[in-house]
């Protein structure tokens, strides 16, 4: 972090001018001993790498089948974005587009953002556009992301429709699976902070 910021208390809103912090301290209020920062360790290198295996696995969980019905000599596969197709078919149109926004384009945009902010920051370089809006608009689809969710009714569904055919998992379910712990492994590596300081958003 920079020689000293101004951060208020999110408990009981005193302001500190925070100085510079040694990684893996953390700094807590004198007042109500709430945190007020955590310098985390190797914060941008561990998020960076996080995000990569992201993107990676979110490109196989959509290129290739989620899910196999058998059921006599009839096979059925079918992806994530055939699952979404197949709810607008069938009249559930906001839930399709839920759907693709929660469990498909809120991720990506998540990861995407989040690799063209931290590249050029591993290299002591800003993005080229506007990095300080990209970085609070991928936080604020944050709490958006409900792969965990989706996640539960895929469960839920296998073991209905296993009354009924075979199901074969497909190598995307356990991509996707992983994904949602990668995810969260990136958030919470992430140090937001050390990147507000790096996109110097103070000059």
């Amino acid at each position: 972090m920079s020689a000293a910021s101004t951060i208020a208390c999110h408990e009981c809103d005193l302001l500190y001018e925070l100085p510079a912090l040694p990684e893996g301290s953390v700094a807590k209020c004198s007042r109500c001993g709430a945190v007020l920062h955590h310098h985390k360790r190797d914060s941008l290198d561990r998020t960076l790498s996080w995000t990569i295996a992201g993107l990676i696995l979110f490109v196989v969980a959509n290129s290739f089948p989620f899910l196999a019905m058998k059921k006599g000599g009839l096979i059925r596969e079918t992806t994530l974005i055939t699952g979404v197709v197949e709810l607008y078919r069938q009249d559930m149109q906001s839930l399709a587009v839920l759907v693709f926004l929660t469990s498909i384009l809120f991720p990506l945009v998540q990861l995407a953002g989040m690799l063209y902010l931290l590249l050029p920051l591993k290299v002591k370089r800003l993005p080229w556009w506007k990095p300080a809006l990209v970085f609070r608009f991928i936080r604020s689809l944050q709490p958006w992301g409900m792969m965990e969710v989706f996640m539960i009714g895929i469960l839920v569904s296998m073991v209905k429709l296993g009354k009924m055919a075979k199901i074969v998992p497909g190598i995307a379910i356990f991509s996707f699976a992983i994904l949602i712990f990668v995810l969260a492994a990136a958030a919470a590596s992430l140090d937001p902070h050390l990147v507000w300081d790096r996109l110097e958003l103070d000059s």
